[in-house]
């Protein structure tokens, strides 16, 4: 006991030698608020960075979704304490694994960096050594990823990141012919409107193959059951972002899938240095933030969501009855991402003079700033039946009383043009 005070009292002493060596010994520490104690600042105002009403959707651009408290609680709780970095990921991925009927997990720094590390993963179990040399090094390895023609899209290249070459197919017959002794993977996306080749057909042709499939879902709940449908159905990678219908933090996300596909990622991610992932950190925050991001999710029932997006188009639409010629209609998304109401408003241009896309610019440029769905005075897109006439308010993401004030505005500015 002697021993272990004396050298706690020899520790102060280093420190405050160090402290006073740098004049620092004798400065009070800045004083702050309860107020900043309890809330913190708001570096948003000290910044001069504009607070928006997201009346949009999860889109990156927009910073995604808002964490529920719970999540906002589990993550400054985790803040407070360092812990291993491995033990933290390695009991997370078990934890959620179990949460998700899947094999195994990981929370990686959203979907695009699962891609990443998935297609990594498949590349390292078809290839010995392949982790130091992704994606640099790749003559003579096998890196060929096969893909529907109609499936390609910007997020690709995260795959790309890894030095696969792509090899497109739009028929059955195509994707027969198109497995080598070079193919280490195939790829589908989950949310793609075209395809001549589905997901079950994708799976059993590669799985005769003995090629993995990776299925991007990333923003494809809710349902909740999405979460393991597709792993289910046989994927033997899915990934879903962090930062969107879960609502967890906007840098996590989650690969899904097997237990040895899932290990080879963890072999190519941070924190090794020497790997195609070190950049990819996830830090011990936002591995809470995600676990607890999924709790909340699994607590809630699509039933209970649908219904409370609902009533927030209903609040709106009722706001805006007295504009001429307004008509409202509620609508699901007829594909797998975003499939939540939103809420659509067309009206006579000839009786309120004002475009949809000028709406939405009115809108953006108020106080509070709101941003509309971007599917808003355009041609139907995102599963949406839209055209130049048409505001979609996305209900989805708006904090409680925020439906009313994006009426109050809507309402305001449709108005002033009607005549």
């Amino acid at each position: 006991m002697q021993d272990s005070v004396s050298s706690r009292r020899r520790f102060l002493g280093w420190g405050n030698g160090l402290l006073t060596a740098a004049g620092l010994a004798s400065r009070p520490l800045p004083a702050a608020t309860s107020r900043q104690t309890a809330e913190g600042i708001d570096y948003y105002d000290k910044l001069g960075v504009a607070k928006i009403v997201n009346a949009a959707g999860t889109y990156t651009a927009l910073t995604a979704s808002t964490m529920p408290l719970s999540v906002q609680a589990a993550v400054a709780r985790a803040a407070k304490h360092p812990v291993r970095l491995a033990e933290l990921q390695t009991a997370a991925g078990e934890y959620l694994a179990r949460q998700l009927r899947s094999e195994a997990a990981l929370v990686t720094a959203g979907a695009a960096s699962a891609l990443t590390l998935g297609t990594a993963a498949c590349m390292s179990v078809a290839n010995r050594a392949a982790v130091h040399n992704i994606p640099t090094d790749v003559a003579g390895l096998k890196n060929e990823v096969i893909v529907q023609k109609s499936h390609r899209y910007d997020y690709d290249h995260a795959m790309r990141n890894c030095g696969i070459r792509f090899v497109e197919v739009e028929t059955p017959e195509e994707y027969e012919a198109a497995f080598t002794g070079r193919t280490v993977m195939t790829h589908f996306f989950n949310a793609a409107e075209a395809g001549r080749i589905g997901r079950e057909d994708w799976i059993r042709v590669a799985h005769r193959h003995g090629v993995p499939c990776f299925n991007d879902a990333a923003a494809d709940v809710p349902p909740i059951a999405n979460l393991w449908n597709y792993t289910q159905m046989g994927f033997d990678l899915v990934t879903f972002s962090g930062g969107k219908g879960i609502r967890g933090p906007q840098n996590a996300g989650l690969l899904l899938g097997r237990k040895d596909l899932i290990a080879a990622a963890v072999q190519n991610n941070s924190p090794r240095s020497d790997t195609v992932g070190r950049g990819m950190k996830v830090a011990k925050e936002q591995i809470v933030g995600m676990v607890a991001a999924v709790d909340w999710f699994l607590s809630q029932t699509d039933a209970g969501m649908e219904a409370e997006f609902r009533k927030r188009a209903e609040r709106i639409a009722a706001q805006l009855k007295s504009i001429p010629t307004l008509e409202s209609n509620i609508a699901i998304p007829n594909v797998a991402a975003n499939v939540v109401p939103h809420l659509l408003l067309r009206y006579d241009p000839h009786r309120v003079k004002i475009s949809p896309l000028d709406v939405a610019a009115e809108l953006r440029r108020g106080n509070p700033s709101i941003e509309l769905h971007p599917g808003t005075g355009r041609k139907p897109a995102a599963g949406l039946l839209t055209d130049e006439n048409t505001i979609v308010v996305g209900v989805w993401m708006l904090e409680p009383g925020e439906d009313l004030i994006v009426a109050r505005r809507l309402h305001e500015v449709l108005a002033k043009a009607a005549v």
